[in-house]
């Protein structure tokens, strides 16, 4: 004995000889939209970590590096973390946009750098309120426990209190513009993309470019284990074409 709509996946399965367009009720039925998941956001992780916890960290730690964290949309999803003092990016393909998948490339970005370097890199974390953001605790401590980071929000609706990440993701619209889908791309195509991005100079760094301040700041080995490579001036690309095959 099986149910009614067993049968029914069963025949659209091919299992039978008999075959939906032989189902009169079956034909008339339009296909079922699959709903949306909507990802519910726990408010709580902001407890202690909202945009005036940040600015009182900042007025007792001038010196703290901020690193922005956001999401780039289209199909997949980027991860993109933007060191502020020198404009550099990273980005991150994503199948989906969960707060396992931030925690797992964290995870492996503290592997490849090692714990000393990675507290070096990341000391503070800056992001909107999304859903994928909402597990701070994993992405500051370590699986021991140890701190590593610290994880602020900005407050709702205020993309311009990270607006440094926010004005370099027009940069990589020049090359997937709006609208366009990040499904057909891979993380080596997104590499490369950030790689022309991040040797292109800036005025704000004196005509120097984000690859070259960060190199200064710490070092290429350190560049070499995120996978950013230099890209020489006469061969920067910022249009489609540099993805296009």
């Amino acid at each position: 004995m099986v149910s009614e709509k067993s049968l029914y996946k069963y025949v659209n399965s091919g299992i039978f000889s008999a075959r939906n367009i032989d189902l009169p009720r079956r034909v008339r039925l339009r296909p079922r939209r699959n709903k949306r998941e909507f990802l519910k956001i726990d408010k709580g992780c902001r407890i202690g970590r909202d945009y005036q916890d940040y600015k009182t960290f900042m007025e007792e730690n001038p010196d703290t590096p901020v690193v922005e964290m956001d999401s780039v949309e289209g199909g997949k999803v980027l991860l993109t973390i933007h060191f502020v003092s020198c404009k550099l990016m990273l980005a991150f393909l994503r199948d989906a946009n969960t707060a396992q998948s931030v925690i797992d490339i964290f995870t492996r970005l503290c592997w490849r750098l090692g714990g000393k370097t990675f507290k070096k890199l990341f000391p503070l974390l800056l992001t909107d309120n999304g859903s994928e953001f909402t597990n701070p605790a994993a992405i500051e401590f370590d699986t021991l426990g140890n701190r590593r980071s610290r994880v602020f929000y900005c407050d709702p609706n205020s993309p311009y209190q990270k607006g440094a990440a926010e004005n370099n993701h027009e940069m990589i619209r020049r090359i997937v513009p709006k609208g366009h889908s990040f499904d057909g791309f891979s993380q080596e195509d997104i590499s490369l993309m950030m790689n022309h991005i991040n040797s292109y100079g800036r005025e704000g760094l004196n005509d120097r470019s984000p690859y070259d301040v960060f190199s200064y700041l710490f070092g290429e080995d350190v560049l070499k284990k995120l996978s950013v490579e230099r890209v020489s001036p006469d061969s920067i690309v910022l249009r489609p074409s540099l993805l296009e095959r």
